[in-house]
């Protein structure tokens, strides 16, 4: 049979435990944030999507109209150019800033370079 001091000894330390458990608060999710890692596919994606989106219009025109490699050089610029810009938006977003309202974030009285 158990010793009754063990017993005594095992409610102690089953009593132990449930007060650490009470204390703490749960973790929160880490696939709820977004790593780095995937905010930066996220911004190559939209990079290589306005390239692919550029360059299927401008080869589509060029074959409706005849006109070669003309318009698929115009058109991939063209993607280049809104892949980019989505991507300077996505990393506004990111950083806090609002660029299309024209204003930044908030700031700390400590934070300022004259203080």
């Amino acid at each position: 049979m158990a010793d009754p001091d063990q017993k005594r000894q095992l409610a102690d330390l089953e009593a132990k435990i449930a007060a650490a458990k009470q204390g703490q608060a749960p973790k929160p999710r880490g696939d709820e944030h977004y790593s780095t890692a995937n905010l930066a596919w996220r911004m190559v994606i939209e990079l290589v999507s306005g390239l692919g989106i550029g360059f299927g219009i401008g080869f589509g025109l060029d074959s409706v109209f005849g006109t070669t490699p003309f318009l698929m050089l115009i058109f991939t610029l063209l993607g280049l150019a809104a892949g980019i810009k989505t991507m300077m938006r996505t990393a506004a977003e990111l950083g806090g800033t609002n660029e299309a309202a024209g204003t930044a974030p908030a700031t700390r009285e400590g934070d300022r370079d004259g203080d």
